[in-house]
């Protein structure tokens, strides 16, 4: 059961999921984060790191439609696996309190690392 990366990652994009995860699967896109699902080993160390709950179980309703984006952008978009700044503190935090966030939703890659 590999971890999903869900709308609520949208413009917040907090990497603290990153640094603890072990096999470095996470990718960046513009303004969110993806899991590769073949290279999530389950472990799960990564969900309770999110501050706004965007990684979820890929058998949790949240992951409904995310599971396919994850599997698709990380296959082309940059690795990351250090923590880093994408948007100033403020960005974030007012972006976390929005719900329904999937027409902000970019296919563009990040910077990666």
């Amino acid at each position: 059961m590999p971890y999903v990366v869900n709308q609520k990652c949208i413009k917040c994009k907090y990497t603290d999921c990153v640094e603890v995860c072990p096999v470095d699967c996470f990718y960046e896109g513009e303004n969110m984060l993806v899991i590769h699902p073949d290279e999530c080993i389950d472990c799960g160390v990564c969900e309770p790191e999110c501050p706004v709950e965007a990684i979820t179980p890929d058998t949790d309703d949240a992951a409904n439609n995310w599971t396919e984006v994850n599997k698709k952008f990380s296959e082309s978009w940059p690795n990351i696996s250090k923590k880093q700044s994408s948007f100033s503190k403020e960005e974030q935090d007012k972006w976390a309190k929005i719900e329904d966030k999937k027409e902000h939703f970019s296919e563009k890659p990040g910077k990666g690392e």
